[in-house]
Formats: structure tokens, C-alpha cells, sequence
């Protein structure tokens, strides 16, 4: 039971953080997810029938005590750690012109700092098993749109992974950013509704994550962007 992988998700309780954690689930490792919500957390659990093999832990992935308390229950519970997944994030969905900075605060230190402060406390662990951190970003990190403070979050996200691919691969440690187009989450719920067009499903971009986390020792694969077909952007 303890060479079983592990994987620690942040925002694991919805979105593409919980397809991620079902995919790993039903492959047989165990699982570590993280949110701000108790009440998420507990439904997803109980919607999974409470598997032993998955551990959920309350807390801001923005906030420094509680990821390093999030990997050590991890590690305490399970005994490794071979991935861990920065997930969590949010948009405030408004603009640098015209927005309200009220949320930007927020916004940023949770996608940009969440995925450092995870980084940070987990590399000693994923040093041990040569494991990989897996960040996920946004095609907002790649093509620029007016006034869009969220996707100065994803560029930063974007530079942060391979600034870190590039000093933990001496270690034998990975690095994946997974870029995903328009997909189908709770993330638009701020916005009145889906947008228009053809969307991908969670699924589809657990599909990715899983596949660059089930690579052949020694292949790194370092950045795989996801679009529905249809996507011009």
C-alpha cells in the first residue's frame, strides 16, 4: 500500500480538480484535495461513497500554514507524495479599465502565489520520489485579451512553470502546465452563464493531466494546451 501513488490537489472539491481526483481514484491511487468550502468538500466525498483512498483537508490554497499543513496530513496520512496539482483559482471576470479591485487581491494571490506556495512546501517531499507538479493554467495565459486581469494571473502561472521546471529538473522532479481552452466548470458561474461555442468537459482535461502524470520515467512533458475545436483564440 505505501508505493501506491499519491497526489495532493488543491480546489480539488469541483471543476477539473474533482475529475482530476476521480480519474486518479478509479486508477486505484490515493488522493489528497483541498478547498475552502467544508460543505463541498464533505459532498464530494459522500458523492464518491467516502473512499478510503481519499483525504480531504480544509483550507486556502493562498494561504502559506495551511499548504504546508496540507501536504504534512498528506504526507502523515499516506506516507508520500508523487504529485501534487495546483487547481485552485478563480476570475474575477472584469477588467483593468472597468473593474472593481476589490477582488483582485484575491484573485491574484490565489492563482499566482497558491501555485508557488504549493511548490514550495511540497519539493522536498516530490524530491524524494521524483515526482511532478502539475499547474493549471489557462489559454489566457498565452494569448492576450483587453483589460483581462485574470489572464495576467494565467501569464504568470505560465512563467512559473517553467521558472520552476528549470531549477527542479536537477532533481529528477517534473513540470507540467496545462493550459485549458473554454471548459465546461463552475468557473463561469460568475458571468450569468456559459459562453457561447463548443466548451470541453473536466473530464476531457483530467484526461490531459493524468496522461502527463502516467509518462514513462525520465519523459517530462512541460506544457500541453487544450482547446475545443472551434476555439479561434
Amino acid at each position: 500500500m505505501t508505493d501506491t501513488p499519491v497526489t495532493l490537489i488543491t480546489g480539488g472539491g469541483s471543476g477539473i480538480g474533482a475529475a482530476v481526483a476521480r480519474r486518479l481514484l478509479d486508477a486505484g491511487q490515493r488522493v489528497a484535495v483541498t478547498g475552502r468550502g467544508e460543505a463541498r468538500l464533505r459532498a464530494f466525498a459522500e458523492e464518491l461513497g467516502d473512499p478510503e483512498n481519499l483525504l480531504t483537508i480544509r483550507g486556502s490554497a493562498a494561504e502559506h500554514d495551511q499548504v504546508a499543513a496540507a501536504v504534512d496530513t498528506t504526507l502523515k496520512e499516506f506516507g508520500r507524495l508523487d504529485t501534487v496539482v495546483a487547481n485552485a483559482g478563480f476570475a474575477t471576470h472584469d477588467s483593468v479599465a472597468e473593474g472593481d479591485p476589490a477582488g483582485w487581491s484575491e484573485m491574484v494571490l490565489t492563482n499566482v502565489l497558491g501555485p508557488a506556495l504549493l511548490i514550495r512546501a511540497s519539493i522536498d517531499a516530490l524530491k524524494e520520489t521524483r515526482g511532478r507538479i502539475v499547474l493549471v493554467g489557462s489559454v489566457a495565459g498565452f494569448v492576450n485579451t483587453p483589460g483581462n486581469i485574470y489572464g495576467a494571473t494565467k501569464w504568470a502561472v505560465t512563467g512559473l512553470a517553467e521558472n520552476t521546471r528549470r531549477e527542479v529538473t536537477q532533481w529528477g522532479v517534473g513540470v507540467t502546465l496545462i493550459a485549458p481552452g473554454r471548459v465546461e466548470t463552475p468557473f463561469w458561474d460568475g458571468t450569468g452563464g456559459l459562453p457561447p461555442g463548443e466548451l470541453l468537459t473536466a473530464d476531457q482535461i483530467a484526461d490531459s493531466v493524468v496522461w502527463a502524470m502516467t509518462q514513462p520515467a525520465g519523459v517530462d512533458v512541460n506544457t500541453v494546451v487544450v482547446r475545443p475545436l472551434g476555439q479561434p483564440n
